[in-house]
């Protein structure tokens, strides 16, 4: 009778759990944000007077003429991007030194004082044409820092910059993203810049109001604190930004990396890395170009902690992506493909134990982000995969139903020989994607248990997976 009665209190357990309304728990993300959410993994280019003097920060007083791509093609980009497995690009429209790759009306540092395509040139308009053809969403950098502009350090500025963001997104939008750079140095006339913060968010807003805007402190998404490609192994997508302001005045690196466990705003990290050790090209460089290897463990330390790859691949003077880098590309999307390719919860036999009592389920593991188990009492459940003729794994996946707010703080994963505990791996934070890597065992189950939650733990999916042993993050 005891049995019985545990059985049933448990199917009431988990069939009251899914049939309540889910509501949300802290800041959750916008529509916008979803959307970015399930970006994953980009391609940032640098191009610009830089990529013809070798600087990695121009000075705004390189001539227009020194911009002469002879051989650029666009389309050239987005089937490199595309080969890659990347899902878009975004292009740094205007760098610090405050050249524009689109004919500005209001600037005469542009293409169209240049020599390319004989002034009549836009690498906008053609990057834009080719991402459409080549479906990859387009996103845009504009440095609000102008060394050239003669009216950078003045209020007139400002005006000069609201309407540049209004010419991009009128020209080439939409876009999957507006990337606004928090450097603040001098301009032509030995000044700095106030930039009017409010009012550039208040802009974009009104223009693009379904695309999402990164600086130091977002507004939608914030920079990760490093340049280095990796997120916190404890990772927040919320954060704190009163008293902060982007640049020099924002919140540490050490904040930026991890967020803010009760932070007030939801804005997550997104993890911005050159494939090259400099951001704009440079041809010493091109034996200097990372490997597939180390481009997915970058890619482990970026998405697999619940953030986004922004993956700086700069064009060449030819205005090409260069062949040193598209090869390590190809390659890095191989080493996915092939990691990712076979996950072996498809096959297990899926089970929840509540208080020792067996409760099948398949919400966690049916290939399915969509739907989740929702687990009041988080503490004395256990999810299951159980492989009873035994399966080597050195890799788990798992993801929380951030529709509704980032809720578990600490997790384990357990892999078993029978009744024999083979390893214990604890975890903190989750989010929307969580990857955890571990040296091959042969194991007839995986038990993974939230061990603390802010609200009731979501769990959409767990996917377990045999990488290879090369591959695993130590």
């Amino acid at each position: 009778m005891k049995r019985i009665a545990t059985l049933l209190f448990l199917t009431c357990f988990f069939v009251q759990s899914k049939a309540q309304d889910t509501k949300p728990f802290g800041p959750v993300p916008s529509a916008r944000q979803l959307q970015w959410h399930q970006m994953e993994f980009y391609i940032f280019t640098h191009f610009g007077p830089n990529t013809f003097t070798d600087l990695e920060w121009g000075k705004g007083t390189e001539p227009e003429d020194m911009f002469n791509p002879t051989a650029l093609d666009c389309r050239q980009w987005c089937r490199v991007a595309k080969a890659a497995g990347a899902k878009g690009i975004i292009i740094t429209a205007k760098h610090h030194d405050g050249f524009c790759l689109w004919p500005s009306k209001y600037s005469t540092h542009t293409v169209a004082q240049s020599k390319w395509r004989n002034g009549k040139g836009d690498v906008l308009k053609e990057l834009s044409s080719a991402c459409k053809e080549y479906n990859l969403k387009l996103g845009i950098y504009l440095s609000p820092w102008d060394r050239n502009h003669p009216k950078y350090g003045t209020d007139e500025y400002n005006e000069v910059f609201v309407n540049m963001m209004k010419e991009v997104v009128s020209r080439y939008g939409p876009l999957f993203e507006f990337w606004w750079d928090g450097a603040n140095g001098e301009g032509p006339n030995g000044k700095k810049q106030i930039y009017d913060w409010h009012r550039f968010e208040q802009t974009m807003r009104t223009i693009a109001p379904n695309t999402p805007v990164f600086s130091d402190i977002g507004p939608d998404i914030r920079w990760v604190g490093n340049e280095s490609g990796f997120a916190g192994k404890t990772n927040w997508n919320l954060l704190d930004t009163a008293g902060f302001s982007r640049g020099a005045g924002g919140p540490s690196t050490d904040t930026l990396n991890s967020g803010n466990e009760n932070g007030k705003n939801w804005i997550p990290a997104e993890c911005d890395v050159s494939i090259r050790p400099g951001w704009f090209y440079h041809s010493n460089e091109d034996d200097k170009v990372k490997t597939p290897e180390q481009l997915f463990e970058l890619y482990l330390k970026s998405v697999g902690r619940g953030s986004a790859l922004l993956l700086n691949v700069p064009p060449d003077r030819r205005g090409l992506i260069n062949e040193h880098d598209s090869a390590a590309l190809a390659g890095f999307r191989k080493l996915r493909e092939e990691s990712f390719k076979t996950n072996l919860a498809a096959t297990a036999r899926k089970e929840i134990f509540y208080d020792n009592a067996l409760f099948t389920k398949q919400s966690f593991a049916d290939g399915n982000l969509k739907t989740f188990e929702k687990n009041i009492d988080y503490k004395h459940t256990a999810y299951w995969l159980k492989f009873p003729a035994g399966q080597t794994v050195n890799c788990v996946v798992l993801y929380e139903a951030i529709q509704y707010g980032q809720r578990v703080s600490s997790f384990s994963i357990e892999l078993l020989d029978g009744v024999n505990v083979l390893q214990k791996i604890t975890g903190t934070t989750i989010g929307r994607k969580r990857i955890i890597t571990f040296p091959s065992q042969k194991v007839t189950a995986v038990r993974f248990t939230v061990t603390g939650s802010k609200s009731p733990a979501l769990i959409s999916e767990i996917e377990a997976y045999n990488i290879d042993e090369k591959l695993v993050e130590n």
